[in-house]
């Protein structure tokens, strides 16, 4: 097996494949490191979220076919200051573990088929030990149409495909839409899901960029959380969500073509943290005030 030369629009192609909405973003990067913090309006709490993953394409020995590996990290704390009527002592702290492989061989007239199968262990880890409904699994497929090389004169690319999760608590899968388009030298866009995006470049150190998406995430609770309900019955507490929609800027700093720091900045749209029973039904929503969004990392990229 030998590695894909870091550069090509076909890595690109094969790396938008990894991390469409499942409760990320799409990405073309081969490893990185962020901060995410996210102080809840008129509210006392707030939401901090370290993300740490690496992506490791293979190609295979036969022409146009290609394997990546991808492993990611996510810490999260949720820091309750609120008085809230339920036991908040173990409801603070969330880890997720995940895995991916993904396959992609080349079609006609600059199309690709990808297909992604992975495994997540989402919890707050009460027990010390993983429970069976820890573990979720996600599944996608995707056409990619790639015309994105350097001989381009305005590179683009779509992508259609499926995206699923036994975490969402659909039994059907959720269409993903998405194409890119450089229409001048400094000038890109993103349209579709999950990622809408203005991309202007002022310089090869600098990049700057107007966006719309989404962001989230999903935890088992271990033990169970005995939640009151409005008509004085209640109700078990089976797992922690939460849904963003996002827009705002962001600044990208590069020390080389592929290494970069960035910060992005916004202000949610929608906002809601909800625990939800065993059915996925919502139990009792902890916020659900609009507020203000930082992210900032370092990533590796293509």
């Amino acid at each position: 097996m030998k590695d894909i030369p870091i550069g090509s629009g076909l890595l690109t192609s094969i790396l938008f494949t990894l991390f469409m909405y499942t409760g990320t973003s799409q990405t073309t990067d081969l490893a990185r490191l962020e901060y995410t913090y996210i102080p809840q309006s008129s509210s006392e709490n707030s939401v901090s979220r370290f993300r740490a993953f690496v992506n490791y394409p293979i190609t295979l020995g036969w022409e146009g076919s290609y394997l990546i590996v991808g492993l990611e990290y996510r810490y999260l704390d949720l820091d309750f200051e609120d008085p809230v009527p339920f036991e908040v002592s173990e409801l603070g702290r969330f880890q997720l573990y995940r895995g991916n492989v993904a396959y992609t061989f080349k079609m006609k007239n600059d199309w690709r088929f990808a297909a992604k199968a992975g495994a997540e262990i989402n919890s707050n880890f009460e027990k010390n030990t993983i429970l069976s409904d820890d573990i979720n699994f996600t599944g996608a497929a995707f056409f990619i149409r790639d015309r994105s090389g350097d001989e381009v004169e305005t590179p683009s690319r779509l992508i259609l495909g499926l995206n699923y999760s036994t975490a969402a608590g659909r039994p059907f899968p959720l269409p993903v839409i998405n194409y890119y388009r450089q229409f001048h030298p400094q000038w890109s866009y993103s349209v579709g899901t999950p990622k809408t995006n203005l991309k202007y470049k002022l310089s090869d150190k600098h990049m700057f960029q107007g966006f719309l998406t989404l962001d989230g995430f999903f935890s088992n609770i271990q033990n169970n959380l005995d939640v009151p309900l409005n008509d004085g019955r209640s109700a078990l507490a089976r797992n922690i969500s939460m849904t963003l929609v996002l827009g705002g800027f962001g600044y990208e700093y590069y020390f080389s073509k592929h290494f970069l720091y960035y910060v992005y900045g916004g202000h949610t749209i929608f906002n809601e943290i909800r625990l939800r029973d065993a059915d996925l039904n919502n139990l009792y929503r902890i916020n659900e005030n609009n507020t203000f969004y930082l992210r900032t990392g370092i990533k590796f990229k293509i």
